[in-house]
């Protein structure tokens, strides 16, 4: 009877029991939500305000509150990614996905981030599984086979291709993908095939007809090839591939005069509009340059057409281009002249002279230009950059940093390259100025923006080892750079005169003799510290030798800096400078 009893007791009571567990249990799966649901929001409300910081913060909150949010997931890798934390932003994702295994999206985003970072085997593979659930996403099949393709698997990337049209139908976006991975693996005949199938579906596109013709033509077959150009022109008379293809084939048959000619007839036909006609001589050009033939008759057609459309700017700066790739600076300054004076606003009219300015090497002619275009565009760094290094040249210092200083603020942030290039220049005016602390703080930032800097790196461990400051920190930077050039003279030097800062002669001896067999001899700062070098390993007389080397070498090149040098020739004796 006593059992009985306990057991109807335990029988009533785990109702109870029960019941009030369950109301806790669900209470505080509330409390959790309640909680989570009030820092995603609060996320997604200051990420709409550009208050980034904040939302990211509040996104750590509710990750904090529910770990398996798949959303806060994708919100954070997003951040992660605008932060340049590759590796952070495909975790991050990774971890959507896994916790929404449904989400289109985030699959595709992961696809893409390993793609974007080069982690082809990775990437492949997801694509692969994206493909094979959505066999109709063109872009997926595209990326695939382009993946494929950088892993040098051409069979695999035509076939994903195939699948892709299997599914969606012909089109020529991908039979061109085809056509271009057939003659990647010298497979001519399913390459030409495949331009065949293209023509057989849009008889009355002259393009094909050509494509056809440049292939027989290619292929040594200039008949053939004058078929399909024939047979464009019964299409299409007035298609301008034609005068460009018939050009082509005199100029493959050796009649290099009937393929000026053809374009010539073109170009003093007045009846064709001016694009019609710039086209068709930037075309021949091409091919000209492609097949690597002398380019000095086209010319002659520049001028041809010039004097018929001498307002024309675009064909100035048409002209002025192929000038250029002629090296033939004065004129294509002209014509870039030309262009800025009629029509200031066009940028890059004022790019194009500026590097003409660049290649001429005209310290004058830079600064003049980078100020004209400022008047234009005081919003373009690129022209305060040249303008305040053609300065520093003509050791206007401070001008050349109250430029630079400007410039650096119309950088977009997202521009890391070109945000560490103007904090590296920075640091080497405020090194100029004398201002040690700004010139180490811009070359952090440099660094900062692109740890990879090499001129960065050798330039700030050169600076400290004069300054015997952080010396290990020195020869760490320095170290990098050999890495990346191991028989750069110059880094070469930097490492061997950090290691002679730090008192370790004997290596030091073996580093810069190093940057001497590499052309170092040709500098006199690295002649100057090897007499150094050579004095604290105890060899005085060719110390004095390597001294009067850089002393000789200076005076030819017009340095005034000295001083010094002739002091420890004069004493025989090392005498310690910050330079």
């Amino acid at each position: 009877m006593r059992k009985l009893i306990i057991f109807f007791t335990v029988f009533c009571c785990l109702p109870l029991w029960a019941e009030d567990s369950t109301s806790a249990s669900v209470d505080s799966a509330y409390r959790t939500k309640k909680k989570f649901d009030y820092f995603f929001l609060e996320a997604l409300r200051l990420k709409e305000k550009n208050e980034h910081s904040n939302a990211f913060n509040a996104l750590l909150h509710a990750l904090q509150t529910d770990s398996t949010s798949s959303v806060v997931w994708a919100e954070l890798s997003d951040y992660y990614l605008f932060l340049q934390l590759d590796s952070m932003a495909i975790e991050a994702m990774q971890k959507a996905v896994q916790f929404g295994p449904g989400n289109f999206d985030y699959k595709v985003s992961l696809a893409d981030m390993n793609r974007e970072a080069g982690n082809i085997p990775e990437a492949i593979h997801l694509y692969e599984e994206l493909v094979k659930a959505n066999p109709g996403k063109a872009e997926l099949n595209f990326h695939l086979s382009n993946l494929y393709l950088k892993s040098r698997e051409i069979d695999k990337a035509i076939n994903a291709l195939n699948d892709l049209e299997n599914n969606i139908g012909m089109s020529e976006a991908i039979s061109m993908q085809k056509y271009k991975l057939y003659l990647s693996v010298n497979q001519k005949e399913n390459a030409l095939k495949e331009i065949e199938k293209l023509s057989a579906k849009f008889p009355l596109e002259t393009k094909y007809q050509f494509f056809i013709g440049d292939f027989y033509l290619e292929e040594e077959e200039p008949e053939k090839a004058l078929a399909y150009y024939e047979k464009a022109y019964g299409i299409d008379p007035k298609d301008p591939l034609y005068v460009v293809s018939m050009s082509n084939y005199y100029e493959r048959k050796g009649d290099n005069d009937a393929a000026a000619g053809e374009i010539e007839k073109v170009l003093k036909n007045s009846s064709l509009d001016i694009e019609t006609q710039i086209t068709i001589l930037g075309k021949y050009i091409q091919n000209l340059i492609r097949n690597k033939k002398d380019v000095e008759s086209a010319n002659t057609l520049f001028e041809t057409l010039m004097a018929q459309h001498s307002q024309e700017k675009e064909l100035n700066l048409m002209y002025g281009q192929f000038l250029a790739s002629q090296n033939k600076w004065d004129e294509a300054g002209f014509q870039f002249q030309i262009v800025t004076e009629s029509d200031p606003e066009n940028i890059i009219a004022w790019r194009h002279l500026l590097n003409v300015a660049l290649r001429r090497d005209s310290i004058d002619e830079i600064i003049s230009v980078c100020n004209a275009a400022l008047i234009r565009f005081p919003d373009v760094p690129e022209f305060y950059f040249y303008k305040s290094s053609a300065l520093y040249q003509k050791k206007e210092f401070e001008e050349a940093l109250l430029n630079l200083e400007e410039g650096v603020k119309y950088v977009p942030r997202e521009n890391r390259n070109l945000l560490s290039t103007f904090y590296g220049q920075l640091g080497e005016l405020y090194h100029q100025a004398g201002k040690k602390k700004e010139a180490y703080e811009s070359y952090d930032k440099s660094l900062e923006y692109d740890e990879n800097n090499i001129l960065v790196l050798n330039n700030y461990a050169y600076f400290l080892s004069l300054d015997k400051k952080e010396l290990d920190k020195a020869e760490m930077m320095s170290s990098r750079c050999l890495r990346v050039q191991p028989k750069n003279p110059r880094y070469i030097d930097t490492y061997a005169w950090i290691l002679f800062r730090k008192g370790n002669y004997s290596l030091s001896k073996f580093y810069i003799e190093n940057a001497i067999t590499n052309g170092g001899d040709e500098s006199s700062d690295v002649l100057d510290h090897y007499g150094d070098i050579l004095f604290k390993t105890g060899n005085t007389d060719k110390a004095v030798q390597q001294w009067e080397k850089a002393l000789e070498m200076k005076k030819k090149n017009g340095e005034t800096d000295i001083a010094i040098l002739k002091r420890k020739i004069e004493s025989k004796t090392y005498y310690e400078t910050t330079e």
